[in-house]
């Protein structure tokens, strides 16, 4: 009998997100975060987890030729409490992530295009989510029945080190270090003698893996069993009228490249930006990705020792697919390259 899977696509300033609607098999589990830990494995880790039903889920929408190595998405899942609309495990091809925001703003539309949360013509709805790092929401921007624009509001963004210096095989660099909802990593480009365009891709690119693998064990990251998931190289632009103006690259999991400004790693350096005194008052960061796109993003209100940050962008559907496993076909899940 061969095996189907439905999903809702969307991408959010370029990076998919693939919703997973039907085909899942049973996710057992109290609340999000217990779900992943359930996914990951008893004894596994977020770019290791054990084999399981659900993981080849994971694994046939990330693989060639249903996927590719690029490809992100969430299993929709019960809600922690009836506060939110519903949960979700994020995941990539090395796994299982904590927090995701271009997904955050994917689902706030698809919630509002499928009517699962009501919305006016003009105005916005509030999407309320669970996800393993915490309660987030999606404010979704409505006019003339069509969504224009998604807010997403992370959890508290905290500053955990500043400076932290590393010896690279480009030279001694200094690092920041945040969470929002995951660690992420922040550094110029220019520290490494590069730039983010896409012809410098592949020397960001490992760059990015050579950082991520010389923070492992560093002891701002002791309360952090995932470690750094994304390492964020970045250009300083002129200023806008508004506010900052940047364009980076988020390096994320196993060398993935982050084709959007990256949600949850766009309130890592508004947390950091706010810590410098870049981002008092109204002023907006304005956060180019490597392909153009743009998400903009301030800082809120202070809240339990870091910062509410928000963050703007765009999400548009690009596609419904039912995809199906023949168990006679000798690729069975897919292939990397």
């Amino acid at each position: 009998m061969n095996q189907q899977v439905s999903t809702t696509d969307y991408h959010t300033a370029g990076e998919p997100f693939r919703i997973v609607i039907a085909g899942l098999p049973p996710i057992p589990g109290d609340t999000v975060a217990e779900r992943r830990s359930i996914a990951i494995g008893s004894g596994g880790s977020a770019t290791s987890p054990r084999p399981s039903a659900l993981d080849d889920v994971r694994r046939l929408l990330t693989r060639e030729p249903r996927g590719h190595a690029g490809m992100y998405g969430g299993f929709i899942v019960p809600a922690d409490d009836s506060e939110a609309h519903f949960g979700v495990l994020f995941w990539h091809k090395d796994g299982y992530s904590t927090a995701c925001g271009h997904g955050t703003m994917a689902l706030g539309a698809w919630a509002v295009d499928t009517g699962l949360v009501p919305a006016p013509e003009d105005g916005t709805a509030l999407v309320r989510i669970d996800v393993p790092s915490g309660r987030v929401s999606a404010t979704v921007h409505r006019s003339g029945g069509r969504t224009t624009a998604v807010t997403f509001r992370n959890i508290p963004t905290r500053v955990l080190a500043r400076k932290v210096e590393l010896t690279t095989s480009l030279g001694t660099v200094q690092v920041d270090l945040a969470h929002s909802g995951a660690v992420y990593a922040s550094l110029p480009a220019a520290a490494l003698g590069l730039s983010v365009v896409p012809d410098r891709l592949s020397e960001l690119t490992a760059a990015g893996r050579e950082i991520r693998a010389a923070l492992e064990g560093h002891e701002a990251l002791a309360a952090y069993r995932d470690g750094v998931y994304g390492v964020i190289l970045y250009d300083e632009l002129p200023d806008t009228p508004t506010g900052p103006h940047q364009r980076n690259v988020t390096v994320f999991a196993d060398g993935q490249i982050d084709r959007s400004p990256c949600g949850s790693g766009t309130s890592a350096r508004l947390a950091l930006l706010a810590d410098e005194g870049a981002l008092t008052g109204d002023r907006v960061l304005r956060h180019d990705s490597i392909i153009g796109t743009v998400f903009t993003g301030r800082v809120r209100e202070p809240q339990d020792g870091g910062v509410i940050t928000e963050v703007t962008g765009t999400a548009h559907r690009t596609g419904e697919h039912r995809f199906v496993l023949d168990h006679e076909d000798s690729l069975g899940a897919g292939f990397l390259l």
